[in-house]
């Protein structure tokens, strides 16, 4: 997306393989969106394709590319302790001006910017997936964020087509703090005998118009992630009565049903 739109992209990750199935994602993402922007005009389309490509550097060593970039947007793993480290060592080598951001969805923010000396350079940049078609970025600004930094990146998601949303360092942002207890409740609605999931599903795509129910949504997105998000805002604020654990998502996540991608969650697919 960013190479898309004119900025100059290093790709970084564990090894070559890794980089080399991404950029073949990226390419075979990329040729979808040119068939659907330049329909009548083939040789657009693979000229856009190209240049894109052209933009997008891979590396394996971040320390070495990171002291010539402007921006860093870390997408690793959801664990503290891993992101921390990785922020520490860019730290030391990213130049004086380099904004640090995260796309992390439920970790705290602050705990990642206090990991480096660039606190007021320091933001969450949080895209929804899939990244090219969804237009919202949530822009989280810490307590220690400067002005310059955060508007920097509204600048920024708005240089990549998207619209920015700002909100302060709060479990969830916007977007997951309303959709994950909104989840919850309708799995506590189920297990309370109040109603069935098929009819809480069709209750909210016919009666909220949500373009899926609450247990298709929650299949799609994974049991095992919104399970991780629960278990991370309970142990932030266990006292706060929407981020209790729910007994029949455990089972399902102990029982490894997580979901579409698993073949099994709330619902069983093929």
């Amino acid at each position: 997306v960013a190479a898309a739109t004119g900025h100059t992209v290093v790709l970084v990750d564990q090894t070559e393989d890794i980089l080399a199935k991404s950029r073949k994602g990226i390419e075979e993402s990329l040729r979808k969106v040119a068939k659907k922007k330049f329909a009548e005009d083939p040789k657009g389309a693979d000229e856009f394709v190209a240049k894109t490509l052209s933009s997008i550097s891979t590396s394996t060593d971040a320390a070495s590319v990171v002291h010539s970039t402007d921006l860093v947007v870390e997408a690793i793993v959801e664990n503290l302790q891993v992101k921390n480290e990785l922020f520490k060592r860019l730290d030391k080598f990213a130049a004086e001006h380099t904004i640090f951001a995260s796309n992390t969805s439920s970790l705290q923010i602050t705990s990642l910017a206090n990991s480096t000396t660039r606190q007021d350079r320091f933001a969450g940049l949080h895209f929804f997936n899939p990244v090219p078609l969804m237009k919202l970025v949530e822009v989280i600004k810490t307590p220690m964020t400067s002005q310059k930094t955060f508007e920097s990146l509204l600048d920024f998601s708005r240089a990549l087509g998207k619209h920015p949303v700002a909100c302060k360092d709060t479990p969830g942002f916007i977007v997951n703090r309303l959709l994950v207890p909104y989840l919850m409740e309708a799995v506590r609605l189920c297990e309370r005998g109040e109603a069935s999931k098929e009819d809480i599903d069709t209750a909210m795509k016919l009666g909220a118009g949500y373009p899926m129910g609450p247990f298709e949504l929650l299949d799609y997105v994974g049991l095992d992630t919104t399970k991780f998000i629960l278990d991370g805002w309970h142990e932030m604020d266990s006292k706060n009565p929407l981020f209790q654990p729910c007994p029949s998502l455990n089972k399902l996540v102990a029982e490894k049903k997580f979901g579409k991608k698993s073949g099994e969650g709330f619902y069983k697919y093929k």
